[in-house]
């Protein structure tokens, strides 16, 4: 039997990462594209993996995407300018003009490589965003809803939501089969400083990527006290481990029933970003300590609540994210320490 095969764009990121060990794990060979735009060249624990083989490349080269899926059976397009608050808003030209010529020229390639059922190529599964229900008012946001509410109004959310429609169009018009999946605000290791991040003081200590668990992290680390937060602290995420996202993702890459269907990808447990300071505080400082909050203005673009239904990947699935916000901070806060000292965040 043929070992299948699975291109992975995007495969140095954050998500990208856990996606190519999980399927390493389950079997699969592994093509990894990445042009390191994000946070420069990385050292990942598979680099040497038998079954993985890395490409430096750029997925706007069409050509180049068309060989690599030539032989893959599959397609996880991960690939984009991606990045916390205030990443999006300092580059909100570019993230939307490079991540559309990313999804034309993955979706292109793949139109190729799948030549209407004749091609190796069987599906493509799409990295969605939970940020395409920016505009909700009314929760959870259920698989659906980002087509009967407002358009996201961020140009990272609008773009995520393109993202869907190329999925939709080319299955439309070219018959590429495809899953959508949406991440809900993935926690765990390997992020560090992005090239090209704003340099934002939030109190008296630069904002680390924006990306609220770091950026708590280190603040406590590097001794800020009051702590600052970004708005009021009463924003809704459901944080999710990285690990259980890549589980998902993987799972709806596989299973029958997700083929030309969409699913939010997210533990049921939300926390206020108030919860979240408190615990990690607890965990760094000691419970003993008290917490003082200062609150800095918010972004435009901060959503209140991101509260996803997750019954659909529990029920089409099997899907469930069940690692505790605990049992993540106590991975993640040695990791981010480390990290501080080492001078990356």
């Amino acid at each position: 039997m043929t070992q299948k095969k699975v291109l992975v764009s995007g495969s140095a990121g954050f998500i990208g990462g856990y996606v190519v060990e999980e399927l390493l794990g389950r079997g699969y060979k592994v093509v990894g594209i990445d042009n390191y735009s994000k946070y420069g060249p990385v050292t990942k624990s598979y680099d040497q993996h038998p079954d993985y083989e890395f490409h430096e490349g750029d997925v706007r080269d069409t050509e180049l995407m068309v060989e690599l899926l030539s032989d893959c059976d599959h397609f996880i397009a991960g690939a984009a300018l991606i990045g916390g608050i205030s990443y999006f808003h300092t580059y909100a030209y570019d993230l939307l003009a490079t991540n559309e010529r990313i999804m034309a020229s993955s979706c292109d390639a793949a139109i190729k490589a799948h030549a209407g059922g004749t091609g190796r190529l069987k599906k493509v599964t799409y990295m969605s965003s939970s940020m395409v229900f920016e505009s909700a008012t009314e929760w959870p946001s259920f698989e659906g809803q980002e087509r009967q509410v407002p358009p996201p109004l961020s140009s990272y959310g609008f773009q995520k939501l393109a993202v869907e429609y190329f999925a939709k169009a080319a299955w439309d018009q070219y018959k590429l089969p495809y899953t959508i999946v949406r991440p809900f605000n993935c926690v765990g290791v390997g992020e560090s400083r992005a090239l090209g991040d704003e340099e934002i003081l939030s109190g008296n200590v630069k904002l680390a990527m924006s990306h609220v668990v770091p950026d708590l992290v280190q603040k406590i680390v590097k001794g800020q006290d009051p702590l600052h937060i970004l708005g009021t602290g009463e924003q809704i995420r459901h944080y999710t481990y990285g690990g259980d996202l890549a589980r998902g993702i993987v799972t709806a890459m596989e299973h029958p029933d997700a083929v030309n269907d969409d699913f939010n990808l997210s533990t049921p447990h939300g926390h206020s970003v108030a919860e979240l300071a408190q615990a990690i505080w607890g965990k760094i400082k000691g419970a003993d300590v008290p917490m003082t909050l200062i609150s800095d203005d918010p972004f435009e673009y901060d959503v209140q609540r991101r509260v996803p239904a997750t019954d659909k990947a529990a029920r089409v699935l099997g899907f469930s994210a069940d690692t505790t916000l605990d049992t993540m901070l106590d991975e993640v806060i040695p990791w981010i320490v480390s990290a501080v000292e080492n001078g990356t965040i």
